[in-house]
């Protein structure tokens, strides 16, 4: 996450014609308009961190001709192309600072280094295509170029609101909301230009449902009505369809058609209603009484992407699974429970002889449906590969991000993808949080080809009740849930959720916190009991966005570096520089 925040300032301005407005705003250059030095070092800089994000075989190909359409793109002679292939190939990676300080020195950028993003940005997704490495690419560009990653959020909705028309309300509480407003209005045409000169005028859109003519009329005051003819052109609504998928229905467009293997419940359901150039799918572990009876529930604070969605999933299974949780934490006393704290020796699983009588004694009520939403998130992981494969989503990064069995459901996902040749360039980001999966390096290695981000594993050492349940396999068996994956790649990241984390049902109910604690954003207004605040009861000193403190449960016992129920002191592992 970008912690550098770089002083608002506005360019010289200079009088732009247009259709219906006489309004001044600055002028934004496309990459095009740089010196040739410095189109040069741009390309470079793109090159050598294309090497250090992907230097796997597996994504040769993907480098080789993203930069061959850059040099291209900045119409740069072809005779640089074998050293820009060579940069993309791991050469000349020790010169990357100097390519950076050549930029910010550009008299064009050193005001607005956000001019190189926005034109990357267009490039990126000229073809109908957002691969999700061009997504991490461009996080990764804007941090090397000191710039928050907030503003590559507004570049990316604005692209959208450009050709949609949203109409928005003015909020009360909308200063911070006006400056965005702001900021996607001094972008907007220039997005557009930089998109309207790529094959012969064509100009992406944002989704294949969205009428011809609506767009064109839309579009006809930014960019003029040459640029808006082509945008209602056949070739413009094949690539608007390309990006959104089939009738920009999105993932709530997909059904089941018929059960697929054991699989009888699969949907998607919108957690918000807007739409982007990226996606996060939530996936719940369990359900439970009360407030955590639907799939939605936990994922009330989660913000990283204005279009989410929960996947709804065995709804049966998991509901008996959660009142199965629930009744053995009901039926047993506190001591109890921090007595089987102890024989987990926060090292993994031990043998079952050493468990308490009293908690085996009730063993058999959660053995059966863990073991068979054990064998359904399996194959609901698999399913979900299928889907993703097959672009249901459409041609966009997807963020995975799931908890317990949900957890498991994103591993067997990412399993089943990376057994397809063409399973790159889909998957941004994953989190897997208390995930009762293999916690080898070796079997997270295929994992490499297919997440182009994060790999995010978030453990509990102390989580007993994850033991438990895999008290019958090998000692040697190391859980992802319970430990880190030591895994030596820039991917994956373990965070120890233990001071956040006092036990399995806490990874629902602490959930903002969890979040906070690996790096993705929450909803500001968000208090520690889940409930939304109105603008006036944030607190002035303190705003919502501390972490909460876990709720006391008959799961505690795991060591919180303070008194029961409170939070103790934290250190989770920092964002990767170029994420959020």
């Amino acid at each position: 996450m970008a912690t550098w925040n770089r002083p608002c300032q506005r360019l010289p301005q200079r009088p732009l014609v247009a259709e219906s407005t006489a309004e001044e705003e600055p002028h934004l250059p496309t990459g095009r308009e740089l010196t040739e030095a410095n189109r040069f070092a741009y390309a470079a800089l793109c090159g050598i961190s294309l090497s250090q994000l992907f230097s796997e075989p597996e994504h040769s190909s993907f480098c080789t001709e993203f930069m061959a359409g850059l040099v291209k793109w900045l119409e740069l002679s072809e005779a640089v192309l074998p050293t820009m292939t060579a940069f993309a190939s791991g050469l000349g990676g020790e010169g990357a600072d100097v390519f950076v300080q050549i930029l910010l020195k550009d008299p064009i950028l050193k005001d607005n280094p956000m001019l190189i993003i926005q034109d990357l940005l267009s490039f990126s997704l000229k073809d109908g295509l957002y691969d999700a490495r061009a997504r991490v690419l461009v996080c990764h560009m804007t941090t090397l170029l000191q710039a928050p990653l907030e503003e590559l959020d507004v570049l990316e909705e604005t692209f959208l609101e450009s050709l949609k028309e949203i109409k928005e309300e003015e909020s009360e509480m909308a200063e911070a909301s006006r400056k965005k407003k702001e900021n996607r209005r001094k972008w907007k045409r220039y997005l557009l230009i930089g998109l309207a000169t790529v094959g012969g005028g064509t100009v992406i859109g944002v989704t294949g449902g969205l009428a011809a003519p609506l767009v064109a009329a839309g579009a006809a005051t930014i960019i003029g009505s040459a640029g808006a003819a082509a945008l209602g052109s056949a070739a413009g609504i094949a690539v608007m369809t390309s990006l959104f998928g089939a009738a920009g229905a999105g993932l709530t467009g997909y059904k089941m058609k018929k059960r697929v293997g054991a699989i009888e419940e699969f949907t998607f359901l919108p957690l918000t209603e807007g739409r982007q150039l990226h996606i996060t799918i939530a996936i719940t572990g369990w359900l439970a009484s009360g407030k955590y009876r639907t799939f939605s529930a936990p994922w009330a604070a989660l913000a990283h992407s204005r279009e989410q969605y929960c996947l709804a999933w065995e709804a049966k299974y998991l509901m008996e699974l959660g009142n199965a949780l629930e009744t053995i934490l009901s039926g047993l006393a506190n001591m109890v429970a921090q007595e089987a704290l102890k024989y987990t020796v926060l090292s993994g699983i031990v043998a079952a002889l050493t468990w308490p009588a009293s908690l085996l004694s009730v063993a058999n009520v959660i053995d059966n449906p863990w073991g068979v939403c054990l064998h359904r998130s399996a194959e609901v992981g698999k399913h979900l590969a299928h889907i993703l494969l097959s672009r249901q989503q459409g041609r966009r990064p997807v963020t995975l991000i799931g908890f317990s069995l949900g957890a498991r459901v994103i591993y067997f996902c990412l399993q089943e993808m990376a057994q397809e040749k063409d399973c790159q360039g889909i998957i941004e980001d994953v989190v897997l949080l208390g995930a009762p999966v293999e916690g080898e390096a070796k079997h997270w290695e295929p994992f490499r080809k297919v997440v182009s981000g994060r790999i995010i594993n978030g453990y509990c050492r102390g989580d007993w009740l994850l033991s438990f349940v895999y008290r019958t396999s090998s000692v040697q068996l190391r859980v992802a849930g319970l430990q880190p994956v030591l895994l030596q790649d820039r991917r994956v990241e373990n965070v120890d959720l233990t001071s956040v984390v006092s036990g399995h049902l806490d990874y629902a109910k602490q959930m903002d916190a969890i979040l906070k604690a690996v790096g993705i954003r929450t909803k500001p207004g968000w208090d520690e009991k889940g409930l939304s605040l109105a603008p006036g009861c944030l607190p002035p000193e303190e705003p919502p966005q501390a972490a909460a403190a876990p709720s006391s449960t008959l799961e505690s016992g795991c060591p919180s570096g303070g008194p029961e129920g409170s939070l103790g002191p934290k250190a989770p592992t920092p964002p990767r520089p170029w994420t959020k």
